[in-house]
C-alpha cells in the first residue's frame, strides 16, 4: 500500500516542495522515516501512532517507511506531523485518497489527536499564498492558527481542531470552515513627543528630511545632548503598517520563534541592540540561518546607540543590506536571503571623552578624535545619507517655550510623502531613485546645478567625493525640494543637503 502527498518546508522565507511518501507492507513491524530528518522529525512516529490510537483509528501492525524527499534536504520541525498520518490512513482505507489531488496539509500532532501549529506556518502559507499556481490548492491548517492567517483573506485556508476533523473533512462526512477578515491597524503606538526634546531645531529638521525621503542618519554630539531621545521619537514621523508589510513582517518574526502562533506585528520594528553584538546575531546566523537584527528591523528602524562602540568588522556587515536592501546568509549545504529593508539611525560622540569642540571640556587631542571617528570607515559612511550635529543644552534652549513637536513635523512629512506618491505612483521614497533615474527625477536649475558641480570638483579636506555621495546629495536634495513643495531643484535645496552631510567635510 502505497501513498504520495505533497508538503512545503523554507528555505529562507521561499518555500521548498517535500513529497511525502508512504509505503506499507507486510513484514516485521517496523516505523522508520528516512530523507535525512532531524531529531524532531524522527519524533514524529510516536506522536502519530499515538494520535491515530487515541482518535480510535487502527494503526497499521506492518513495517511502515515514510520517505521525504529530496533526501538531500534536512527536514527540521514538527510540520510533517499531519502528512504523515493522513498519509497512513488513506494507504490503509480508513481515509479517502479522492481529496488528496491539490490539498496540502500542515500542523503537528498532539498524543490526543488534536492539531497544533508550528512557527514555521505562517510564513510557509504566506509565501505559497502569493504564487498564482496554488489559487486551487486547499490548505489544511490547525484552527489554533487562525488568528495569524485570517489576514491573508484567502478561503482555501481550512481550519481543523483534529486529526478526526480532517479524516471526516477527506470522508466527505463534514466540512471544514475557513476565515477571512479585512486588516485594520487600530495600534496607536505610544512615541515620546519631539516637543519633549528642547532646542536641537537643525536636528528635527534633518529629521523630518530622513522620514520623509527614507534616508539614514548619524547624528553626532555630546552626552546628554538629546541624541537617544531624537532616535526613540522618530518613529512617530512614520506611516502605519500597511496589510502587505504587516504580513512580511510576521513571516521574519515567526522565523526568529519572536511571535506566538497567534499574533501578528502590527507596528513598525525598532530594533536597539547593544553594542556588544555579535556578527552573527546582527546579520542572522545559525546551521538552519534565523534572521538577525537586520532582518528583524526590516521596514522598521534599526538604531544603532553609541556607533564607534561596535566592533568594526560588525559594522561592515551593514554595507550589503544598505544598498540591496536584503542580507544574502551562505552556509555550506545552502545559501538563505532575508529582506532588510531598514532606514538606519545611529548616534555616537564626536570623541573619546564625547566634549569635542568644547576645548574647555574636551580633553582629546585633535590626532585623537580624528583617529576615532576614522573607526567608521568610508564606504559605510557613504551610505549613511546625513551626518548631522547636536548642539549642547544651553540654559536659553532649556527655558525656551518653543519647540517644534511630533505633530507639526509629522504635517511637513506628509507633504513630501505625498509628493513622492504622485511621482512614483507607488509607495516608494527618494532613497530608492536608481542611478538611471536621477536624471528624470532629480532636475536640477542652473544655479543648483553650479553649485553642486563646485562641492564636487573643489579640494577636500582628505579623499574625493564618490559617485555614491554625488548621488545622495541629488536624493536629499530631492527630499528637501518635496519638503518645500517644489518641482525643481534649486542651489537652497542643494546647499542644506551638503550641510547635511558634515562628516564629508571633517574625513
Amino acid at each position: 500500500m502505497f501513498c504520495k502527498l505533497l508538503s512545503y518546508t523554507l528555505k529562507g522565507i521561499e518555500p521548498l516542495k517535500v513529497q511525502v511518501e508512504i509505503d506499507i507492507n507486510n513484514g516485521l513491524t517496523a516505523f522508520d522515516i528516512v530523507g535525512l530528518p532531524d531529531s524532531s522529525v524522527r519524533e514524529s512516529k510516536e506522536r502519530v501512532r499515538s494520535s491515530i490510537k487515541n482518535s480510535e483509528y487502527r494503526f497499521p501492525m506492518n513495517r511502515i517507511t515514510i520517505n521525504l524527499a529530496p533526501a538531500n534536504v534536512k527536514k527540521e520541525g514538527a510540520l510533517y506531523d499531519l502528512p504523515i498520518a493522513v498519509g497512513i490512513l488513506c494507504s490503509t482505507g480508513i481515509a479517502s485518497i479522492s481529496k488528496l489531488e491539490n490539498h496540502l496539509f500542515f500542523g503537528e500532532l498532539a498524543l490526543d489527536g488534536s492539531l497544533r501549529s508550528f512557527k514555521q506556518l505562517f510564513p510557509i502559507i504566506c509565501s505559497l499564498n502569493q504564487k498564482s499556481e496554488f489559487e486551487i490548492f486547499k490548505f489544511i491548517v490547525p484552527t489554533e492558527a487562525e488568528p495569524q492567517l485570517t489576514c491573508l483573506n484567502n478561503p482555501n485556508i481550512l481550519y481543523a481542531n483534529s486529526l478526526s476533523d480532517v479524516v471526516n473533512y477527506l470522508n466527505s462526512k463534514i466540512e471544514l470552515p475557513n476565515s477571512i477578515y479585512n486588516y485594520i491597524n487600530n495600534n496607536v503606538p505610544d512615541y515620546p513627543d519631539f516637543a519633549e526634546i528642547k532646542g536641537q531645531l537643525h536636528a528635527k529638521n534633518a529629521m523630518i528630511v530622513a522620514a520623509c525621503g527614507h534616508h539614514n542618519i548619524l547624528l553626532i554630539g555630546p552626552p546628554g545632548s538629546g541624541k537617544t531621545l531624537l532616535a526613540k521619537s522618530f518613529p512617530a514621523l512614520f506611516p502605519p503598517l500597511t496589510s502587505a508589510e504587516s504580513i512580511q513582517l510576521t513571516q521574519i518574526y515567526s522565523l526568529a520563534d519572536l511571535l506566538s502562533t497567534s499574533e501578528l506585528v502590527t507596528q513598525r520594528p525598532i530594533r536597539s541592540p547593544h553594542h556588544t553584538i555579535t556578527p552573527q546575531a546582527l546579520a542572522g546566523g545559525g546551521a538552519s540561518p534565523k534572521p538577525g537584527e537586520i532582518s528583524l528591523a526590516h521596514k522598521g528602524i534599526l538604531f544603532l546607540d553609541e556607533l564607534l562602540e561596535f566592533n568594526k568588522k560588525t559594522l561592515e556587515i551593514l554595507r550589503q543590506p544598505l544598498e540591496s536592501k536584503k542580507i544574502d546568509i551562505s552556509r555550506a549545504q545552502h545559501t538563505v536571503s532575508y529582506p532588510s529593508d531598514f532606514l538606519l539611525i545611529a548616534s555616537t560622540n564626536p570623541c573619546p571623552c564625547g566634549y569635542y569642540p568644547n576645548l574647555k571640556r574636551c580633553v582629546c587631542s585633535p590626532n585623537k578624535v580624528k583617529q576615532y571617528l576614522n573607526k567608521l570607515s568610508g564606504p559605510l559612511l557613504d551610505r549613511i545619507d546625513i551626518h548631522i550635529e547636536t548642539e549642547p543644552l544651553t540654559i536659553k534652549s532649556l527655558n525656551s517655550a518653543d519647540s517644534l513637536s511630533t505633530k507639526e513635523m509629522l504635517h511637513s512629512v506628509e507633504i513630501g510623502i505625498e509628493r513622492q506618491k504622485h511621482r512614483f505612483q507607488a509607495d516608494r521614497f527618494n532613497e530608492s531613485i536608481s542611478t538611471s533615474e536621477i536624471s528624470t527625477y532629480c532636475k536640477l536649475t542652473s544655479s543648483g546645478q553650479l553649485l553642486l558641480e563646485n562641492w564636487f570638483e573643489r579640494p577636500h579636506s582628505s579623499a574625493s567625493p564618490t559617485m555614491r555621495s554625488y548621488h545622495k546629495i541629488l536624493k536629499l536634495s530631492r527630499t528637501i525640494a518635496d519638503l518645500c513643495d517644489s518641482d525643481l531643484i534649486d542651489e537652497q535645496h542643494i546647499a542644506k543637503a551638503i550641510q547635511y552631510r558634515s562628516l564629508d567635510q571633517i574625513l
